[in-house]
């Protein structure tokens, strides 16, 4: 059974905010989304903070990377302005402030670790120690987060600090082998692309007793094909298309 949320916003605003912002957690909840999707990576000196890409350029500007910036130098850089002039300024987030903004709002997050190359176990680590000790206390399986990375590494090593919390492995496609791989990170559910995945395919990872996430759907005539296959859950970018209710 999938005890989680079952629509997702993708980086925690989809399209309306920049992306592993607070701002866009603030824009996820005001659109009615009480579950988060984000990408978490290290800075040069081991903090764990909210980054889709290792280099600079995209929503960084400049050239340089996350794991060679300390985050006090990260925190002062610009993660808003790149997205639209309103959300200038906006800074790039720790993992901790995410998390005390999200349980504070009763917000579920799928936390994905991003590693960068090379830094996989130690992004776990880290990063699973974090989070075993927010929610140390918290027995409710609803709000429990779940990890997700395409990182074996780093799910094994999350898993040493954090056995508490889930894991998902994330992959393009179903590849041969999927259950021999999700048993070696001890995962229970399987996080894929919803344009590879086919029904036998949902089929045979639901039979067996896994949960089925996938990513990024944003048609909601998908979404209502995919749930009549048996996936559990989506994250979408269009959390104006899509309500959080959507069945």
């Amino acid at each position: 059974m999938w005890p989680y949320p079952k629509v997702i916003a993708h980086r925690g605003g989809g399209t309306l905010a920049p992306e592993n912002t607070l701002a866009a957690m603030r824009c996820g909840l005001a659109h009615g989304y009480r579950a988060v999707e984000f990408d978490v990576m290290l800075t040069s000196d081991g903090v764990p903070v909210l980054m889709h890409d290792p280099c600079f350029g995209r929503t960084i500007a400049g050239k340089g990377n996350v794991f060679d910036t300390t985050a006090q130098d990260l925190a002062h850089m610009d993660a808003g302005a790149w997205f639209g002039g309103e959300f200038k300024g906006e800074p790039v987030p720790t993992l901790q402030q995410v998390v005390d903004y999200c349980v504070l709002n009763r917000i579920w997050m799928n936390i994905e670790l991003k590693p960068a190359p090379g830094f996989g176990p130690e992004t776990g680590r880290v990063t699973g120690a974090l989070i075993a000790k927010a929610f140390a206390t918290n027995t409710k399986a609803s709000l429990i987060p779940l990890f997700s990375s395409f990182s074996p590494d780093a799910l094994i090593a999350v898993r040493a600090t954090a056995p508490r919390i889930p894991r998902g492995l994330l992959a393009s496609h179903v590849a041969i082998g999927w259950r021999e791989q999700l048993e070696a990170v001890g995962a229970v559910a399987l996080h894929t692309d919803h344009k590879t995945l086919t029904p036998l395919q949902a089929r045979e990872i639901k039979t067996a007793g896994y949960g089925l996430f996938c990513h990024t759907v944003n048609d909601p005539a998908r979404a209502r094909e995919l749930f009549d296959w048996g996936v559990d859950a989506f994250c979408t970018d269009r959390i104006d298309l899509i309500p959080a209710d959507f069945s």
